[in-house]
């Protein structure tokens, strides 16, 4: 009977741990599966936000950004920002951010955020928008370093000026932040105001191959992926300062 009893035991044992196992065996599979997926997007988006930023360079409407990027301490790019829904409305996308160096005015390694907000009203449809913030102050930048910050509360966000002949000086410099758009070949410098913007850790340590805060990257350059070389490159020549 004992011996019974002591073979029922070491059954549940066995079972016990053979689930335990595969209870393991699937959390790190998805642990690395997750990371892979990460690691892919991060890359898909610094490489998008390189094609976004070019194309806002090029454009003939964006004169005032042009200008306006030589005095700008950092660059929010967000390539696929969306907005749409019925009555009830979502926006939201993914962004990559770069700040100026003070000392060397070397741009830093990219760090990945979403914007997010909810609106309400008659929507119908939706709509997807190229959108390039830049943050003129250093307050803006501290900011940023925060793991989720409210632009127009936190700090403040304008529309910037854009348009054949809109011209920087008619920019609102008190603000910290310039917003400017496009949109399936529709221009604006939409505000954000209300819009969250938060860090994505996630994407960060994937794309950095360990952990990696925006101190760490913007601040500290303690990171460094070759990949987001060309657009640190194309950001660099086009934001140059002059000489005094």
């Amino acid at each position: 009977m004992d011996a019974k009893k002591n073979l029922n035991a070491q059954g549940k044992v066995w079972i016990y741990l053979t689930v335990l196992s595969l209870g393991f065996a699937l959390f790190f599979f998805q642990t690395v599966q997750a990371l892979a997926d990460d690691k892919l997007e991060s890359a898909q988006l610094v490489e998008k936000a390189r094609i976004t930023l070019d194309s806002f360079l090029h454009d003939k409407n964006m004169g005032a950004f042009r200008d306006l990027l030589k005095k700008a301490e950092g660059v929010m790019i967000a390539p696929d920002l969306l907005k749409g829904a019925f009555i009830v409305g979502a926006s939201g996308g993914n962004a990559v951010f770069l700040a100026r160096d003070h000392k060397t005015g070397q741009w830093s390694e990219p760090a990945f955020y979403t914007i997010g907000e909810a609106s309400f009203g008659l929507q119908i449809g939706g709509e997807a928008s190229e959108v390039v913030l830049l943050v003129m102050t250093d307050r803006g930048v501290n900011s940023l370093l925060a793991n989720s910050i409210k632009l127009g509360g936190d700090v403040g966000v304008a529309a910037g000026p854009v348009g054949i002949g809109a011209s920087a000086a008619t920019a609102n410099l008190s603000a910290d932040i310039l917003s400017f758009s496009r949109s399936k070949g529709l221009y604006g410098g939409v505000s954000l105001a209300g819009a969250v913007v938060a860090v994505r850790s996630g994407l960060n340590d994937a794309y950095y191959g360990k952990t990696a805060s925006p101190t760490d990257i913007l601040i500290r350059h303690g990171v460094r992926n070759e990949q987001a070389a060309a657009l640190i490159d194309r950001l660099s020549k086009s934001a140059a300062r002059k000489s005094a």
